[in-house]
């Protein structure tokens, strides 16, 4: 347990780093954000016109009402701390290739829907809206990198013989 918690911390902390480079912010944080917000939006678009995306906002044309995807709201953190999880775990690394790969759709997926549920409740009410961005959705995208991790180790985690 010691040496996975170690481990873990260790390659948190060199993803966490690593993230906040400037060129990996540029090439790939950035445009990876961006494309969060055109899926987003497309989704939202298949029942709403009015709605656009420019960057990493996604604006209801209507009544103007916008979100902005920003560093924390884009699923990398919650992400990152799910593949620290399956690196530092002793498996195979076509086990731990899968749950990294899953894991990370599982993280993204789930925060899509937090990214359109946020934009609806905006419209609805302010102060509802600043609540579930704040705790229900951080909390529930946690959860859900704890639950992957855990389904992760249940089917998939097969200890290495050392």
């Amino acid at each position: 347990m010691i040496q996975f918690f170690s481990l873990f911390m260790v390659i948190l902390t060199v993803l966490f780093v690593g993230e906040l480079a400037l060129p990996v912010q540029a090439y790939l944080i950035i445009p990876f954000t961006e494309a969060i917000a055109h899926i987003s939006a497309g989704l939202i678009q298949i029942f709403d016109e009015k709605v656009i995306f420019r960057g990493v906002e996604i604006i209801n044309t209507a009544n103007g009402f916008a979100v902005s995807i920003q560093a924390g709201c884009n699923g990398v953190e919650a992400a990152i701390v799910l593949i620290a999880a399956i690196l530092a775990f002793p498996a195979s690394w076509s086990a731990k290739l899968i749950g990294v790969i899953v894991g990370f759709l599982s993280v993204q997926l789930l925060n899509i829907l937090r990214i359109i549920s946020l934009f609806y409740l905006g419209q609805w009410n302010f102060d509802a809206f600043n609540w579930a961005h704040l705790y229900i959705w951080q909390a529930l995208i946690m959860l859900d990198v704890l639950v992957v991790f855990l389904l992760w180790l249940k089917f998939s985690a097969r200890p290495v013989k050392s």
